[in-house]
């Protein structure tokens, strides 16, 4: 590690371009023609997406644009002491000093705390000072060496994992803090390091927990049950939140803890004798309540939808697979009579059909039962994610009440959304001591319950069952011309694709399936529309596994190629919900490149006349597919051209930025 940055890494008086664009793209250049990264560009990209997220200029005429890549080969620090100065985002000005800091993904932890040191070195005058006076890039070189404990003895700095401190005080407020940022790798630990410096001014007894990449060291739970109060300085999910449990709590993004300490400090001081100030609550580790609170609504709803989702996927992803072996080993007509089967036969008293039909039943049968769970387990979670534990059960009742209904999938987001708002609302009641260990074991689940599937009973079940009724009439109205039919699969297509499992796909489905009963040798038409639709179905997760895995892999992240081995058998086996991973980090690109794929294979489907008499299976159904090259001639271009589509977007077409940060502190739930 002892060559992390070299004088060919650095830039003295340079002038790099003028916007912090150009300035990322010059030392990303640098550091891959130093051969420790093999594409320049993608590790400029994965630092600007970084940039998008949260600023990385600092006060003090410092930026630090920073990445995890893995287009970086060796761990490594491009400086450059710019002229003329670029705006990196800081409140104070546009930045003179600007290090890019590149981890290789899979960088080992004492690179990691190499530049974490690095970053805390930045909050310390006599290091910018220096950096500020050198006269050659060996200067450079030498002066941060010796920050980070490379070169010449210098007192050490903070072990990573270790949390920064101050001395305590005889008198006064106790506070401690964490600091987290999405790399954890710079603005994690000089957070921590303002927050300590700031706190030994005030006389403020202070111990911060910083959590990052490469680990952490819990705070001693002595010391937290001794704290009056607490900081969540963070851009991610803060771990082990439980720990902090009914502590008055101040959240903000990470960069306040490094350019407001002393005013985040106050803050919590005042919520210490606050009695009506937020406090963290007690199972909120994993929910989006507690999300980041630099977070605009925008995101924070995206995040809960999308919480309900993950959620949701195993019983996609388990329950599709299932139905899909059932139809392999018992063939497609095991749906007549598989609820009989399992229930009237055993292994030792096997049905007419033999071993095939009952292990086919069997496995068919259970497929359904996980995707039964689907919306309730979908409104489950979205409440979950607003209001944690105690909004499980209304979530979930309201879910299974949106079945009922004949409301689907809308009415279960509608219906995990209400019955999320109304538990939390009914958490922040003022309620007796004796009463307040009943709360989310009874008195949540219960009233929540009543209220919000009440709704959906009194209120909106209908409505929202109308409008999937309304829907599906309208698809086929369109059906009834046969010049009509080309245009019906484009249309199937688009719907497919367009929310990858949501209630537009979702009806289309449903339009699908439910046609199948009306279906004879004479009417044909239901067959072609669930191959149309089948087929339109599994392009999106296809394309995303072909762009990913084989087209170009670059324009991916590590965990989106992960993603995409996987897509490559759930898209197989018809379970669209395989490309939710990619489409919700980018929807924008992700979303228009299916839909147009859906189309293509849509229409061809209905063109050469391809029929399915089976619902589901994907590839695993062919024999209930007639003719089955025709349907992956159709599967083939789809999946090709949503692939090549997709390419063409990541490659030309520039990624927005999701949210716009803050850094002012929003209240959330307590």
């Amino acid at each position: 590690m002892a060559d992390i940055i070299t004088p060919a890494l650095v830039s003295i008086d340079a002038d790099l371009g003028d916007d912090k664009r150009a300035v990322i793209d010059a030392l990303a250049t640098r550091v891959a023609a130093e051969g420790r990264a093999d594409d320049a560009v993608r590790l400029a990209n994965d630092a600007w997406d970084r940039e998008q997220k949260d600023e990385t200029g600092l006060p003090g005429g410092i930026a630090i644009p920073h990445a995890k890549s893995p287009a970086v080969t060796r761990a490594s620090l491009a400086f450059a002491r710019l002229k003329p100065a670029v705006d990196f985002g800081a409140p104070d000005g546009p930045a003179e000093l600007v290090f890019l800091i590149a981890a290789p993904d899979t960088a080992a932890e004492e690179h990691l705390a190499v530049l974490s040191k690095l970053a805390r070195s930045l909050m310390q005058d006599e290091f910018t000072t220096a950096l500020r006076a050198a006269a050659t890039a060996e200067d450079v070189v030498a002066i941060v060496r010796t920050a980070i404990g490379e070169g010449a003895p210098a007192e050490p700095a903070p072990a990573q994992a270790a949390p920064a401190a101050v001395s305590p005080v005889a008198e006064g407020p106790k506070i401690v803090a964490v600091t987290a940022c999405a790399t954890g790798i710079a603005h994690t630990f000089m957070a921590a390091d303002a927050l300590t410096a700031a706190a030994a001014e005030e006389g403020v007894d202070l111990v911060v927990e910083p959590q990052g990449s490469s680990g952490y060291k819990a705070l001693d739970p002595a010391v937290i049950a001794a704290a009056d109060a607490v900081i969540f300085a963070v851009d991610v999910d803060v771990r082990e939140q439980q720990r902090f449990v009914g502590k008055p709590v101040i959240r903000s993004g990470v960069k306040r803890g490094i350019e407001q300490p002393k005013q985040l400090i106050a803050e919590a001081i005042a919520a210490a004798d606050d009695s009506n100030a937020p406090r963290v609550s007690g199972a909120a580790a994993e929910s989006t309540a507690n999300a980041p609170t630099n977070m605009s609504w925008g995101r924070r709803i995206q995040r809960i939808l999308l919480t309900g989702v993950s959620y949701m996927i195993p019983f996609v992803a388990g329950g599709g697979l299932l139905i899909a072996l059932g139809f392999l080993l018992g063939g497609y007509e095991v749906t007549d009579d598989a609820a009989a089967v399992i229930i009237q036969n055993s292994l030792w008293n096997l049905p007419t059909g033999g071993l095939g039909q009952y292990l086919g039943s069997v496995a068919f049968m259970i497929g359904v039962a996980s995707m039964g769970f689907l919306v309730s387990a979908l409104a489950g979670y979205i409440a979950f994610a607003i209001a944690d534990r105690p909004g499980i059960a209304p979530g979930f009742v309201a879910g299974a009440v949106a079945v009922l209904m004949n409301a689907g999938f809308i009415g279960g987001i509608v219906g995990g959304l209400l019955a999320g708002a109304v538990a939390w609302w009914i958490g922040t009641w003022d309620v007796p001591r004796w009463l307040r260990g009943l709360m989310p074991v009874v008195i949540i689940p219960l009233l929540g319950s009543i209220v919000a599937s009440g709704s959906m009973v009194l209120f909106l079940g209908r409505p929202i069952a109308a409008l999937m009724v309304a829907m599906t009439d309208g698809l086929t109205g369109l059906v009834q011309s046969d010049a009509g039919v080309i245009l019906v699969g484009v249309i199937l297509g688009l719907m497919m694709c367009f929310d990858l499992g949501g209630p537009v796909n979702k009806v289309a489905y449903a339009f699908a399936t439910t046609g199948l009963a009306a279906a004879s040798a004479t009417n044909t038409t239901p067959y072609l529309i669930m191959a149309a639709v089948m087929a339109a179905g599994m392009v999106p997760p296809l394309a995303l596994a072909l762009a990913s895995t084989v087209l170009a892999r670059p324009l991916f992240t590590p965990v989106e190629r992960e993603n995409g081995k996987a897509a490559w058998l759930l898209g197989a086996s018809f379970i669209s919900e395989g490309a939710i991973p990619f489409a919700a980090a980018d929807p924008l690109r992700v979303i228009p490149a299916s839909m147009v794929g859906g189309a293509v294979t849509g229409a061809l489907s209905m063109w050469l006349g391809v029929a399915s008499y089976a619902p589901h299976g994907g590839l695993f159904v062919w024999f209930a597919i007639e003719p089955f090259w025709g349907f992956l001639v159709a599967l083939v271009a789809g999946t090709v051209v949503s692939a090549l589509v997709l390419v063409v977007l990541k490659k030309y077409v520039r990624r927005a930025p999701i949210e716009t940060p803050t850094t002012t502190a929003v209240p959330v739930a307590a």
